[in-house]
């Protein structure tokens, strides 16, 4: 791994597409490269008819995925796909695609991470996986869909009482309680994933991708009953992430101490 590899790498297996956050020194944090890779791999997987399913996974064997990369965060540096915000966090939490998509989480996935995850379609885990959104202990929020996503693939009141107390949720327990597809020796999530995708992908293209459009609510990309709940997530997010317990939470993170909340 030098600083000249891509942040994302993608490569085809038949009809698969797999796209690798490959940042691995960084526990795959998401950049703004990370991000503008990752949506420009899902727009081509949507407009080529020779793919049909999308694997998402991360480098290492240590986290899928980390949440946002703090480094570049300090610096003012947007995380953006360049030219396209739309898309969302990591070019792939607010770009719904009609083609399926499967994340082999091999590690944790906590914050930004756990959001990906539950932007996919489906989940393949590594019996060392962890998810969760710890933001609210940094004096922040789940921000990339995760509130009102969370709650609607778990049972509501678990669901709250991990956004409210930001504690994890290790990968046995994510599928007892329907978070995830499938829990499998770290060595083995990739190959899951790939076979599942190639299950789906052994289906009528066509018929999975309506299928796909309707149980999700997507038209003209976009799922159209997740409209309030962003324009209220950006709403919030003004207030909140320019808050003094928003500075106290990351400088206390950086410092290795507790925080000291102020309320405002």
């Amino acid at each position: 791994m030098t600083s000249s590899a891509p942040a994302a790498l993608v490569e085809r297996q038949g009809h698969v597409m797999m796209i690798t956050l490959n940042r691995p020194r960084a526990m795959n944090a998401v950049n703004a490269e990370l991000s503008g890779l990752v949506g420009e791999a899902l727009e081509t997987a949507e407009h080529d008819r020779d793919v049909r399913v999308v694997v998402l996974t991360g480098a290492g064997d240590r986290a899928f995925c980390a949440g946002a990369d703090l480094k570049a965060l300090g610096q003012g540096l947007s995380l953006a796909a360049p030219g396209h915000e739309e898309w969302g966090f990591a070019g792939y939490a607010q770009h719904p695609i009609s083609k399926p998509t499967i994340a082999a989480v091999n590690g944790f996935a906590l914050g930004g991470g756990s959001e990906l995850a539950l932007a996919s379609d489906l989940v393949v885990a590594a019996e060392s996986a962890t998810f969760g959104l710890p933001e609210v202990t940094r004096g922040l929020f789940a921000a990339a869909g995760g509130l009102f996503r969370l709650p609607e693939q778990i049972p509501h009141k678990i669901a709250i009482e991990v956004i409210f107390t930001g504690e994890s949720i290790a990968a046995q327990r994510a599928l007892a309680l329907g978070l995830v597809n499938r829990v499998v020796p770290a060595d083995a999530v990739l190959k899951t994933a790939l076979e599942l995708a190639e299950q789906i992908a052994a289906r009528a293209p066509l018929a999975v991708q309506a299928s796909k459009r309707v149980a999700l609510g997507i038209d003209g990309g976009v799922v159209l009953a997740e409209d309030h709940a962003w324009m209220r997530n950006a709403r919030e997010m003004r207030s909140v992430f320019h808050s003094e317990d928003a500075q106290e939470g990351t400088r206390a993170f950086a410092e290795k101490r507790a925080p000291v909340w102020q309320a405002r």
